[in-house]
């Protein structure tokens, strides 16, 4: 009675109708919750990591090397995976994964509509410059120092690039990237003068060397990648232009060295990007609603 008593005065109320169940209960339910939140939390975390793990050079990955490279146990990647396959993030080949087609589509939504406008206007240029060499074509645009691949036609008997769509490549170590390069502002060059890296043992790095190739590339209108990217691998390239000059894109067909004369393909790369760059001029002149003839 007495601890009543004191517990009634503490408060200022009588015993029965303190409120110290409800906060009891409500801490509970708060400190439940921040647990719960602190796992979700967590877990989400590891899940992004075992997604950023999956990389141009890397898209597809077991689920031990995926561990490892994520620093997580083989029983926790394990089980994440398992969820994230079942979402569609990522997807099993065997006993490998690469991204799904959920964060394809994803990406898909949420493109710019205006490189998927250049996607899609220059998609039946692409589709005849394969038919014209069946080797693997590709378009892609320039975003800083890198290239960002905008769509790919695979050639036959096609031999493993460094390319997928979405995907990004240093430009100075590729032919389109060298291609856009050539036609850009002073100072994306100078930012990617500081990011020249080597890919193979003939990736140009000393910066001189790197500028008289843009000069040469500018004055042909044509760039060459001699097993830059990748051994084994040769692409020719060429820009689309806007009618006032400035990079667009660019288009270019890769194959391996021995099989690929990329100097004999330049003249059909050249006419798909000056017919991409034509049909943008016509769309962009063309009145809003009015559909192509």
């Amino acid at each position: 009675m007495r601890e009543a008593q004191l517990t009634s005065a503490h408060f200022g109320r009588p015993l029965e109708q303190t409120r110290e169940p409800v906060e009891m209960s409500a801490l509970v339910d708060s400190r439940f919750q921040h647990s719960i939140e602190s796992e979700l939390s967590c877990s989400v975390g590891k899940a992004l990591t075992l997604v950023s793990a999956f990389t141009t050079d890397r898209p597809t990955i077991g689920v031990s090397e995926l561990g490892r490279r994520c620093g997580l146990s083989k029983s926790t990647t394990h089980r994440l995976v398992t969820i994230l396959v079942s979402w569609g993030v990522l997807e099993r080949s065997g006993k490998r994964y690469s991204i799904g087609p959920w964060i394809r589509e994803l990406a898909y939504r949420v493109e710019d509509s205006n490189r998927r406008l250049l996607r899609e206007t220059a998609l039946p240029y692409l589709q005849d410059l394969y038919e014209g060499t069946h080797e693997t074509i590709h378009l892609a645009v320039l975003d800083g120092s890198d290239v960002v691949y905008l769509e790919k036609l695979y050639g036959h008997n096609g031999v493993t690039l460094p390319s997928r769509v979405g995907a990004r490549l240093s430009a100075g170590c590729c032919g389109l990237g060298k291609a856009m390069m050539a036609f850009s502002e002073d100072e994306v060059v100078h930012n990617a003068l500081r990011q020249l890296r080597p890919r193979t043992g003939r990736t140009i790095v000393a910066p001189d060397a790197w500028v008289d190739e843009l000069h040469k590339i500018k004055d042909h209108g044509v760039a060459f990648d001699n097993e830059e990217a990748k051994l084994g691998v040769t692409c020719v390239a060429v820009p689309v232009l806007s009618h006032s000059g400035s990079v667009v894109a660019a288009v270019s067909v890769a194959g391996p060295v021995g099989r690929l004369e990329p100097a004999r393909k330049a003249s059909l790369v050249r006419d798909a990007a000056l017919g991409i760059a034509k049909e943008l001029e016509v769309q962009a002149t063309r009145p809003e609603g009015v559909a192509p003839e």
